[in-house]
């Protein structure tokens, strides 16, 4: 698969997810209000890419001090972006910093995938949004999981922007990992009438007290499986978790242009919504599985 994001030649080349699965088109930034533009408008996203985009984009600024601030202000929730930005803005040379954070985290999707994959092997799997390489740069967090896991992908359709739909689904043909579409509203009826054994998802932010945002529905489906009795997994590299933020309460929530959703009548579009801890079974991480009291001690 092309990589969505890759610096060359003084660019920064991200394939635009806007354009998927119709289209693989390319945008080339040049500067780093191209890279806020794409950030913004979702044409790169996933909070470890994010925070390889931040990383590269700080490369195309001559005032790196503005062009950070910049960045880390284009989506508010994922940690990812400002940590990326704030390793590249203190390295003597961003552009090593940066290619360094990249292979970091294909390295952490590569040994989350090995951790995760004994407990989903051969499945029946529930999961939202997208969490594969191009939302991480590797080949995914709850998405290579379930890869390397083999299992049947039941994937949420993730309105209001559809990247279940669009980005998850195309990965796993491009995969050849076996998976079915479902309307966000129709995953209680899937755990029901399909026999899910388990659900997994990805994370913009993980606070201290293991309370996870992640795309909104995904406070709705953890609520599911806990009804159900079937595990709900979290898979996200440790660079997902902040520790500075003690609880759930205090992730930044984005909220999306209503024009999202209607342009006839008054709309509320938070992006993202807060699973808290006591809904999730175990985090998969690159250090092996967790449970809350251990994303605590930072160990």
């Amino acid at each position: 698969m092309r990589p969505p994001v890759r610096f060359v030649r003084g660019r920064l080349d991200i394939l635009d997810q806007r354009a998927l699965p119709d289209r693989e088109r390319i945008l080339s930034c040049r500067n780093v209000d191209q890279v806020v533009h794409a950030i913004r408008t979702l044409a790169v996203r996933g909070a470890p890419l994010l925070g390889i985009t931040g990383a590269y984009a700080l490369s195309l600024s001559r005032d790196p001090e503005a062009a950070a601030k910049k960045l880390i202000d284009s989506r508010p929730t994922a940690v990812n972006l400002r940590v990326g930005v704030l390793r590249a803005l203190g390295a003597k040379d961003p552009l090593r910093e940066a290619r360094r954070i990249h292979r970091e985290e294909i390295d952490r999707c590569l040994s989350i995938a090995r951790h995760g994959a004994p407990l989903l092997r051969g499945k029946r799997v529930l999961t939202i949004c997208n969490t594969g390489i191009l939302a991480t740069g590797g080949i995914g967090t709850a998405f290579g999981v379930l890869l390397r896991a083999r299992a049947t992908v039941y994937a949420l359709e993730t309105r209001p922007l559809g990247q279940g739909a669009r980005l998850t689904m195309w990965e796993a043909r491009k995969r050849g990992l076996p998976a079915f579409l479902l309307a966000d509203g129709a995953a209680a009826a899937a755990i029901r009438e399909k026999g899910i054994q388990a659900a997994i998802a990805g994370a913009d932010r993980i606070a201290r007290n293991g309370d996870t945002a992640n795309k909104i529905g995904t406070l709705g489906l953890a609520i599911l499986c806990r009804e159900a009795g079937i595990p709900f997994y979290i898979a996200a590299p440790t660079s997902t978790i902040d520790l500075e933020t003690p609880s759930g309460s205090g992730i930044p929530i984005e909220e999306r242009d209503s024009r999202e959703l209607s342009r006839h009548f008054p709309v509320w579009n938070p992006a993202f919504d807060v699973t808290p801890a006591r809904h999730i079974t175990a985090f998969i991480t690159e250090r092996g599985i967790l449970k809350p009291e251990r994303i605590r001690s930072g160990k």
